[in-house]
């Protein structure tokens, strides 16, 4: 099946620039773009940070905007979102029993789990409690022999980031012995603000970068904690014997300095 990930919106109530950058501009290019290249993708995950400080205000342009895009949305939370504010603008999201936002869906044969990491402030980092633990040993569980795909917004494990790894998933050691014997494929997450790719244990993982500014992959590339980096989103085929996940750079696709015609002769 076809699905979409997205990650790291980082919505202002209002509008305007968050470091040169209109948040909003760039999710409805996004959601424009997703829509009339991908509207076969089963449906689109949109992995936290929704918003830069968890305003309602943001949470309802947010809301306001996903009303008129015709894919299924999956949305999920990040270290700058407020758990009870989203809530209150997005009643209908499922929870885990427990008021936190997870959930799961079956689709082609395949089991997705949603997770929610928020800690809290002041900490960025995120936390897997007990109580989280619980909902997704039961959902493990009952997906039995199923391909299992995670979605979360903080990585349960480092990734050469200096700065980055300093709030990973805090339990990260504790969070992979809950996958130990169970057919996880593949852990998407956000967070990074950074395009990765990987395996760990076994496990193939994948995160696009954020669509709004990114962290320079070497701490002093640029004078800034931020840098200016192209903005993707994540275009997903899972099937029973693989994945593939492609990035797509799309507010810097362009055509090439060629003619229409230009080399369309045979490859092969």
């Amino acid at each position: 099946m076809k699905l979409v990930h997205v990650s790291d919106l980082h919505l202002l109530p209002e509008g305007g620039e968050l470091w040169g950058i209109d948040p909003f501009a760039r999710l409805d290019a996004c959601l424009k773009d997703i829509a009339r290249f991908h509207s076969d993708a089963g449906f689109v995950v949109i992995s936290g940070d929704l918003t830069e400080k968890g305003e309602i205000q943001a949470y309802q342009r947010l809301k306001a905007l996903l009303s008129e895009f015709p894919i299924e949305t999956h949305v999920m939370l990040g270290n700058h979102d407020d758990r009870a504010h989203f809530q209150s603008v997005f009643p209908g999201v499922p929870k885990d029993g427990r008021g936190f936002v997870q959930s799961s869906t079956t689709r082609g044969g395949s089991r997705f789990l949603f997770l929610d990491t928020l800690k809290g402030p002041p900490s960025s980092a995120g936390l897997y409690c007990d109580d989280r633990k619980a909902w997704l040993k039961a959902e493990l569980a009952a997906a039995g022999d199923l391909p299992t795909y995670l979605f979360m917004h903080h990585p349960p494990f480092g990734i050469a980031h200096g700065l980055m790894d300093l709030i990973m998933l805090e339990d990260g050691e504790d969070f992979l012995a809950l996958l130990r014997g169970h057919p996880v494929r593949h852990i998407f997450f956000g967070h990074a603000h950074r395009p990765i790719s990987g395996q760990i244990r076994g496990i193939s993982f994948s995160a696009p970068p954020s669509l709004v500014h990114q962290l320079p992959l070497v701490s002093g590339s640029v004078p800034t904690i931020y840098s200016d980096e192209p903005a993707m989103y994540a275009v997903v085929h899972a099937s029973t014997d693989q994945i593939v996940v492609h990035m797509d750079a799309f507010l810097n696709r362009r055509p090439a300095q060629m003619g229409p015609d230009d080399d369309r002769g045979p490859w092969f």
